[in-house]
Order: C-alpha cells, then sequence, then structure tokens
C-alpha cells in the first residue's frame, strides 16, 4: 500500500466507463489475449500479449474506477501497518489492536510497530465473511420459521 488512494475524477469515472464498455464488446474475459497500443498523437503501435487474469485484474480496476471507487494494488506478500489493516478490514485500529492482542490475526514486531501480512488479512476477512453470512442465513431461517416475513 505505497501511493495514497486516489479516487477518480467525474472525468477519470467517465473515461473508464468508456474503457470498459469497449473491452467488454471485445470479449476479453476468457483466456491469454495479444492487444495492440497506439498512443493518441503517435505513430508507434505496441502489441503485447496478456495474461488472462492480468487482464482480468484491470478490467476489474477499470469497473471500479467506473463506480468513482479508489482502488490500491497490494502484494500478497506485503506487510501492512495497524492502520493499513484496520482500513482494510473496515475495522478501528483499536478494535485491530485487540484481534492481534487476542491472537486472532497473526502479526510480527518490527521494533515497537506490529505489522500484519495482507495475506493473513485477506483470510481472516473471508473467514469473517463466511461465519457472518452463515450467522444471517441462520436469522433469516429463524425469522421465517417463527413468521417475521423476513
Amino acid at each position: 500500500m505505497n501511493a495514497p488512494a486516489h479516487l477518480p475524477t467525474a472525468h477519470e469515472s467517465g473515461l473508464a466507463q468508456a474503457a470498459l464498455k469497449l473491452f467488454g464488446s471485445l470479449g476479453l474475459s476468457a483466456g491469454d489475449r495479444t492487444v495492440e497500443l497506439k498512443a493518441e498523437g503517435s505513430s508507434e503501435t505496441i502489441t503485447i500479449t496478456l495474461p488472462q487474469e492480468a487482464l482480468r485484474r484491470f478490467l476489474e480496476v477499470l469497473a471500479q474506477m467506473a463506480n468513482g471507487n479508489a482502488v490500491t494494488i497490494v502484494p500478497i506478500h506485503a506487510e501492512l501497518t495497524t492502520q493499513q489493516a484496520a482500513d482494510f478490514l473496515n475495522v478501528s485500529r483499536p478494535f485491530l489492536i485487540s484481534l492481534l492482542e487476542e491472537k486472532k490475526l497473526p502479526f510480527r514486531l518490527v521494533g515497537s510497530h506490529r505489522r500484519i501480512r495482507f495475506a493473513d488479512l485477506q483470510a481472516f476477512r473471508e473467514v469473517d465473511d463466511k461465519q457472518r453470512e452463515a450467522v444471517l442465513a441462520e436469522l433469516s431461517a429463524d425469522a421465517q420459521l417463527n413468521g417475521h416475513g423476513y
């Protein structure tokens, strides 16, 4: 999480939306693709083959920007500060610290500072999301059983 998040301007969102429509019409979601790029005002065209996963991620970035969302790329092996980790999980920093102290999330100390691996945060969030969905399903089933109409 090197560069600060940048919220796209309305102009940038519009460009992303237009690009997403163009790429979508080309059916670029499956397989490696060879594309040609030509910068405006340049006579030079480059041809490049992109791996399917890179192209899929690129389309995700365009979709997020088209919706006005900031996008940050984090290498899976990156280590985050407690504030960055709290922001990723959308929790307060004190709550994150309590998760670390309760050993619900692994971390390491760099001097007196805690560092949390992004891969560990991602795994924690996936488990937490699944648990939340299970509780929600149980509450919904209970409400249906008791005639509460949810």
